[in-house]
C-alpha cells in the first residue's frame, strides 16, 4: 500500500522579464493505492499529474504532506534512507527512444541493475543471466534474439518492452507508466496494455497509470480507481467506471465531452461541458480553481475552495459546490 496525505509541491520559476514566481503544481493532493491494484491520474497538460507520478517514484522532491511506503513515512527519512523504500517503485517513461542508452546492448541494459540485486541477495552470475532471459521473456520478448540487441535495432513497442523489463528486475511492487504508450504506433499500444494488465495479475504488481486518455485509464484501471486533477488538485476521485459514466465536476466532464465520437456507431452525450475559456495558469488561485472556465459557476465559487468530499447521492468525491450528474459520454448506438 502507497498513500499519500496532503502533497504539496512548488516551483520557483525565474525569468529576466516577468522575474521570479513559484508554479504551484499540486496542492495538497491526497491518494492511495493498494497493494495489486490500480489508479490512474488523467487530466490536461499541466494539472501536475507527471509531478505526482515523479514524487511517487521518488524522482522528486516534495514541499508538504507525507508519502508513506508500506508502513513507513518517509518525510523523516534522509535520502539514502529513503531509497530502498523508492526502490519498490519503478517508472516506465513516456519516450522509449531516450529512456535506454543507445552504446549499450540489451543485455548490459539488464546487467547493471541486475548485478546490483545478485548482490544484495547473494546471487550467483548464472542467476543473472536466468533472470534477464525471464524477464524480457515475462514482456514478451524472446531473450535469444533481443539480449545481443542494441535499442535502436528495436522498435518502438520492443523498446518500450525492454523498458518495462528492465523495471521488473529490482521486483518492484508498483510500476508508474507516464503516458507509456502515447509516442508508440497506434496499433502496438494495446499490446503494452495488455502486458501491464497481465503483470498486475501474473506478479501482483500495482500498477499507477498516468494519461490524458481517459479510455485507456479504464483499460488499465477498470477495477481500480480514477483520479481527476485539475491546476495540481484533485478534483474528483471515485472508482473508474462511476467517474466515467456519471461524472458530477465541470472539469471531468469537460474532459469527457471532449474525447471524439465514432460517427455512425456512437450517438454524442445528451450534455457536453465546454469550458468558457482556455487554461491561463496567470489566473488568481483564490476561490474554485476551475470557476473561471466552468459554465456553472455559481455565488460562492469565486470567493471559497472547495475541497474534495463525499455529498449526499454521490458515490464518488468532488470538489464541487454544485456537483450535478450530466450525460456527456457517447453511447453505442445499439444502446439508444
Amino acid at each position: 500500500m502507497i498513500t499519500g496525505t496532503g502533497v504539496v509541491k512548488t516551483f520557483k520559476q525565474r525569468g529576466k522579464v516577468l522575474g521570479a514566481r513559484e508554479v504551484r503544481a499540486l496542492r495538497g493532493v491526497d491518494f492511495a493505492i493498494p497493494k495489486g491494484g490500480a489508479a490512474s491520474f488523467i487530466g490536461e497538460s499541466g494539472c501536475g499529474k507527471t509531478t505526482l507520478g515523479r514524487i511517487i517514484a521518488g524522482l522528486e522532491s516534495y514541499d508538504e504532506g507525507e508519502i508513506v511506503i508500506g508502513d513507513v513515512p518517509m518525510t523523516p527519512l534522509r535520502p539514502k534512507q529513503r531509497q530502498p523504500h523508492f526502490r519498490k517503485i519503478q517508472m516506465i517513461h513516456q519516450d522509449p527512444y531516450s529512456a535506454l542508452n543507445p552504446t549499450r546492448t540489451i543485455h548490459q541494459t539488464l546487467y547493471a541493475p541486475l548485478s546490483l540485486r545478485a548482490k544484495q541477495t547473494g546471487r550467483s552470475a548464472a542467476w543473472i543471466e536466468e533472470r534477464a532471459a525471464e524477464v524480457l521473456s515475462l514482456v514478451g520478448l524472446d531473450p535469444g534474439t533481443v539480449l545481443a540487441r542494441y535499442p535502436h535495432q528495436l522498435s518502438g513497442g520492443m523498446r518500450q518492452r525492454v523498458v518495462i523489463a528492465r523495471a521488473l528486475t529490482v521486483d518492484p511492487e508498483m510500476l508508474v507508466a507516464d503516458e507509456a504508450v502515447s509516442m508508440i504506433d497506434v496499433s502496438l499500444r494495446l499490446g503494452i496494455l495488455a502486458l501491464l494488465k497481465d503483470l498486475r495479475e501474473r506478479l501482483g504488481v500495482s500498477v499507477l497509470f498516468i494519461t490524458h486518455d481517459v479510455a485507456t485509464a479504464r483499460y488499465i484501471g477498470d477495477d481500480g480507481e480514477l483520479y481527476v486533477i485539475y491546476r495540481g488538485q484533485v478534483v474528483e476521485r471515485g472508482p473508474v467506471d462511476t467517474v466515467i459514466a456519471d461524472p458530477v465536476h465541470p472539469y471531468t466532464q469537460s474532459l469527457l465531452s471532449a474525447i471524439p465520437v465514432l460517427h455512425g456507431l456512437e450517438r454524442p452525450g445528451e450534455e457536453p461541458v465546454t469550458p468558457l475559456s482556455s487554461l491561463d495558469e496567470s489566473q488568481s488561485d483564490e476561490g474554485c480553481l476551475f470557476a473561471r472556465r466552468c459554465p456553472f459557476q455559481g455565488e460562492r465559487c469565486a470567493g471559497e475552495r472547495p475541497l474534495l468530499r463525499i455529498t449526499e447521492g454521490i458515490p464518488q468525491e468532488h470538489a464541487c459546490f454544485y456537483p450535478e450528474r450530466r450525460s456527456v459520454i457517447a453511447r453505442p448506438m445499439s444502446e439508444v
